[in-house]
């Protein structure tokens, strides 16, 4: 077992060296540029082709967990697969907003996974920003945790509170701000021309839908980092594990999205449990800015953070397929971004 390293910046302990920091990147990207070659040619996907993409975007950060686990020891083996579950967990809620946004903007089958994979290119670039200013917040202020655990609260707060208003909101993209945005920079067409973002049209150059619905999706990103890296960062200490369960879990979203298609709005209780999962590593986060200050206040250990989490997602899971067994979609809230 390889011994924990230290970053120099600060107290924050990461078995990130160097070397490993750019295998890691290079991997990522490397995947990432597999996926673009993949969807270079637009078409609709298969179920067979998801499947197949899905069991390996699932078995390679397992893999990659049990290299963790067998190199650097239990803790943060435990410690990435239960942030990796989070971010998964946190991912599928994701999509369900993906869905509506490429449904709202009548986006052809064929074009699908092209606007995804630029909506988890833009994810991984901002999370990575999040990350390294996360990093930054642990090591330069004391309260930086309790922040973490007061977002993760107020989220959570704001989940339940739109899962309980028992109605789901339409994308109206003509009231989103990123759209009315560029359309006062830029006509727009109504027609798609392939993956094309802009066209030459009576002298000038215009934007497309696809244009649209790809500023759109990243928009929703920054609302989703905003909760995702506090929640890891709740989870592990690490700045490498915590990018790491990122690019993972976001890497696989594209094949995932097509799998879970026909099942995401059946998920009609999916909110319920991210806002409590989101509302217990928040109270971690508390209890472990408070313990720093009194050691008489407990922690929460991460393995119950993995029991508790699993559990969570069971309970919802299967209540949410028995509450739509014999009914169509269920009802889900998104919030105009």
């Amino acid at each position: 077992m390889t011994e924990v390293s230290y970053l120099s910046a600060g107290e924050l302990s990461s078995i990130g060296t160097p070397t490993l920091w750019a295998v890691t990147i290079a991997g990522v990207l490397a995947l990432l540029v597999l996926d673009f070659l993949v969807t270079r040619k637009p078409h609709e996907v298969s179920l067979r082709e998801a499947l197949g993409w899905s069991a390996f975007y699932i078995a390679l950060p397992l893999a990659f967990g049990a290299w963790i686990w067998s190199r650097w020891g239990g803790q943060q083996g435990i410690e990435y697969l239960t942030g990796y579950l989070v971010e998964k967990s946190l991912s599928v809620d994701n999509l369900f907003v993906f869905m509506l946004l490429l449904a709202a903007f009548a986006v052809p089958a064929a074009l699908a996974q092209r606007v995804l994979l630029y909506g988890i290119a833009g994810a991984l670039v901002l999370r990575a920003i999040f990350i390294a200013l996360g990093a930054a917040a642990l090591q330069t202020l004391d309260f930086a945790f309790l922040l973490f655990a007061i977002i993760l609260i107020a989220t959570a707060v704001k989940l339940l509170r739109d899962a309980l208003s028992g109605h789901q909101q339409e994308v109206d993209i003509n009231k989103m701000r990123s759209v009315k945005l560029l359309r006062k920079v830029m006509p727009v067409v109504e027609e798609y021309h392939g993956t094309r973002m802009t066209i030459r049209q009576q002298g000038r150059r215009a934007l497309t839908p696809f244009a649209l619905v790809v500023v759109a999706v990243l928009a929703t990103d920054i609302v989703f980092a905003v909760d995702s890296v506090p929640a890891v960062y709740g989870i592990t200490e690490d700045p490498y594990l915590v990018f790491a369960t990122n690019a993972f879990a976001l890497l696989g979203l594209r094949a995932l999205y097509f799998v879970l298609h026909a099942a995401l709005s059946r998920l009609v209780h999916l909110s319920y449990g991210l806002a409590v999962i989101l509302a217990f590593i928040g109270l971690k986060l508390g209890l472990h800015w408070a313990h720093g200050i009194w050691k008489g206040v407990p922690e929460i250990p991460t393995l119950a953070s993995l029991g508790v989490i699993i559990g969570v997602l069971v309970i919802v899971t299967i209540t949410s397929l028995r509450a739509t067994r014999n009914s169509g979609d269920g009802d889900r809230t998104v919030v105009h971004q």
